[in-house]
């Protein structure tokens, strides 16, 4: 654990320590001051885990998400996205705007279905997408927390199917100029949140 790391959980246990709501509260501030920051989520994951580990195993499995995991981190970063961790065969990123984590994520699923083309059917590899917008923590550039981070989890790997890309709409809202997407207007309902959504229709035949 680095010194930011340290510092974050120090304050952290600190505040389910304190006593008074003052000082609650001047916690929290410091909390926001020292980790927190506005930006576009990004939350990938990669379709069928169960049905292929027990298919094929756990190395077969495996050497597909270290290929997902070579393809993801440039195009992220091509499009302006700073990496946060992968976990397992999900990879969370930050944008500083919606715009380019739509365009990276459509830039994911036409990298992925290309390469499908030159693998057998076992090694293909499907992916969903999330994203939301909203104030988060971003801790040591390797680990993130806040409600945008949690929405778009459920849309990228509760509610998404191999192929989608669903944006909130806070999400979307931030996007000035929506006339070059072709969107699909969703209510999802996830573990007893409402998160008005949309997918992206990027015409992928």
């Amino acid at each position: 654990m680095n010194q930011h790391e340290k510092r974050f959980q120090d304050l952290i246990l600190r505040f389910s320590q304190e006593l008074t709501e003052e000082g609650r509260s001047k916690i929290e501030a410091k909390l926001w001051k020292e980790f927190g920051t506005e930006r576009v989520v990004f939350v990938l994951d990669m379709s069928g885990f169960s049905m292929l580990t027990r298919k094929y195993g756990i190395i077969h499995y495996l050497s597909m998400v270290r290929r997902m995991q070579l393809t993801t981190e440039p195009i992220v970063k091509t499009y302006n996205g700073s990496m946060i961790k992968f976990d397992a065969d999900n990879c969370f990123a930050v944008f500083p705007d919606t715009l380019s984590a739509i365009h990276a994520a459509i830039a994911l699923q036409l990298a992925f279905k290309s390469s499908n083309l030159l693998t057998s059917d076992e090694f293909d590899i499907r992916i969903s997408c999330g994203i939301d917008y909203g104030r988060i923590f971003i801790v040591g550039n390797q680990d993130c927390f806040g409600d945008a981070v949690n929405r778009a989890c459920k849309l990228g790997e509760d509610v998404a199917t191999a192929g989608e890309i669903l944006v909130t709409q806070e999400a979307m809202n931030t996007v000035q100029d929506q006339s070059g997407f072709k969107l699909r207007e969703m209510n999802i309902s996830v573990s007893g949140i409402d998160i008005p959504a949309y997918a992206i229709d990027y015409q992928i035949e």
